[in-house]
């Protein structure tokens, strides 16, 4: 490794200066091209250095990384010549909705619920979401921990229809277009189908649930 260094240096000598830069900087140049195209579009760097070195390092001249736990091992030259091993990790995270306290069944999530955090993507699983928008006006299923990662199966999108509840049908044949009263025998949200009794008729009807108490029936 002491004649890797000298020869990195004396090529240094030969074009010019020598720039020295963070060690941090130059193992996430370093990680960076080992991830490639599987980096994550909105993924950032957060690297750690044990033992890092106390004078500046010119380069790395040998590096080796392991993309799914972070851990990565080095050879760094620093400007005296010296060839130091350096380790750490060099993870990549993403930024992840999580509450900022605790949610129950029900409970409509507001964005004043949620914060965003960085974590690790080796931590964020395939149903964990990540886009904030989504999770904005979802119904919590299953109670929701501060600091948490969501799951998709612990939200769903919220009822827009509520068992027993009067609703107003709708009625279409593309031609004829009418109006009754009616009441809800099912829980139902936005496009779901329900059943509800036409309270003219009093006969049970299946419709779509197409918002707040109003259900359609198209033929």
């Amino acid at each position: 490794m002491q004649r890797l260094a000298a020869l990195f240096l004396g090529l240094m000598a030969l074009t010019g200066p020598a720039l020295s830069a963070p060690v941090g900087v130059l193992v996430e140049e370093r990680a960076r091209a080992d991830y490639a195209d599987s980096l994550p579009q909105d993924g950032e760097f957060e690297i750690t250095v044990k033992d890092a070195p106390a004078d500046e390092v010119l380069t790395l001249a040998e590096f080796w990384m392991d993309p799914r736990s972070g851990k990565f091992l080095a050879n760094a030259v620093l400007e005296t010549g010296e060839v130091q091993r350096i380790a750490g990790y060099a993870l990549v995270t993403m930024p992840v909705p999580v509450p900022v306290s605790r949610l129950l069944p029900d409970d409509i999530i507001m964005e004043d619920d949620l914060t965003v955090m960085r974590l690790p993507v080796g931590r964020i699983g395939a149903y964990v979401m990540t886009d904030l928008e989504e999770v904005i006006g979802k119904q919590v299923r299953r109670v929701l921990t501060p600091g948490r990662p969501i799951q998709t199966q612990s939200i769903i999108q919220p009822l827009v229809i509520n068992r027993g509840e009067r609703v107003e049908i709708y009625f279409s044949d593309g031609l004829l277009a009418l109006s009754s009263p009616g009441r809800a025998l099912d829980d139902a949200h936005e496009g779901q189908e329900i059943r509800i009794v036409n309270l003219v008729s009093n006969k049970t009807v299946t419709g779509i649930a197409t918002g707040e108490g109003t259900v359609e029936i198209i033929r």
